[in-house]
């Protein structure tokens, strides 16, 4: 290491260290930039019907607009009208598991789709979950 350190650098280096001007956050403006859109929708109190042509248009729109990750919250079934009728399955029929198999049977939207996950709690548990969409290459 060189210990010739000039007068000049010195003071700027002083000059530097003193000055109370901040330094822009490089990290944080790549950081930004990096967080993927995130849209939400809430299907509660939607018919099985309403609920997959409402998520079908929402995944496509979202899709077109370059969103990575949406939330969708179908709710737990617990207040479902379903638990009165015994022709109708308690397990398939509420949003929960029918909304997830809908579009994992939807060719279309699964050409658009990366993943779909488990939401956290903060998102709403089980009664929610994750769809990670591709990266939207054609439209600008």
């Amino acid at each position: 290491m060189n210990d010739n350190i000039s007068d000049k650098d010195k003071k700027d280096w002083q000059t530097f260290v003193l000055s109370k001007d901040k330094l822009p956050n490089k990290d944080f403006k790549l950081q930004k930039q990096n967080t993927p859109k995130v849209r939400s929708i809430d299907l509660h109190g939607y018919t099985l019907e309403q609920a997959n042509n409402t998520i079908e248009k929402f995944i496509l729109k979202a899709y077109e607009e370059k969103v990575g990750k949406l939330i969708v919250v179908t709710g737990k079934g617990i207040h479902s009208d379903v638990e009165n009728d015994p022709y109708v399955s308690k397990d398939l029929s509420i949003l929960k598991y029918s909304v997830p198999e809908f579009i994992n049977n939807n060719q279309n939207l699964m050409k658009v789709i990366n993943d779909i996950q488990d939401a956290t709690i903060e998102d709403g548990g089980s009664g929610a979950f994750y769809i990670f969409l591709k990266k939207n290459k054609f439209i600008e």
